[in-house]
């Protein structure tokens, strides 16, 4: 059993890319669902759809990829802040992620949102991952 949801997902987006499969579908909680749907705004993958099956939501994500050879379009995605270490920032210390080419999605009183977001709305909070 699984209690870090956000991990787990972040674990088989990351496995789902070293094998090169086209779409992935992770178990849905609200932050996977955010996270998931920040990535596609954000153009680091295809699209998130929502299936429902047996009673349950799964988010679909279609992955992106470079060239023929089938490049990952994202070279790294980190979990950040786990339940053992909770780290916090204030909108003045939120890291640029490679000078502003990654995300960090951070978790706010105004939801999830990204750090060019947060930075922006002058909000600091929880940084849940990395995405470059």
């Amino acid at each position: 059993m699984n209690n870090d949801t956000i991990s787990a997902a972040l674990t088989a987006i990351r496995n789902a890319n070293t094998r090169r499969k086209s779409t992935i579908r992770i178990p849905a909680t609200k932050m996977t669902a955010c996270i998931v749907q920040i990535s596609a705004e954000e153009g680091f993958t295809k699209s998130a759809v929502k299936h429902k099956g047996n009673g349950k939501e799964f988010p679909d994500v279609s992955l992106k990829y470079l060239g023929k050879k089938k490049d990952p379009y994202v070279a790294v995605i980190k979990r950040i802040s786990k339940p053992g270490l909770r780290v916090y920032y204030d909108h003045r210390e939120i890291p640029k992620i490679l000078g502003g080419m990654g995300i960090a999605t951070s978790s706010t009183s105004h939801g999830l949102i990204t750090d060019r977001e947060a930075r922006h709305k002058k909000i600091g909070g929880e940084i849940s991952c990395h995405i470059w």
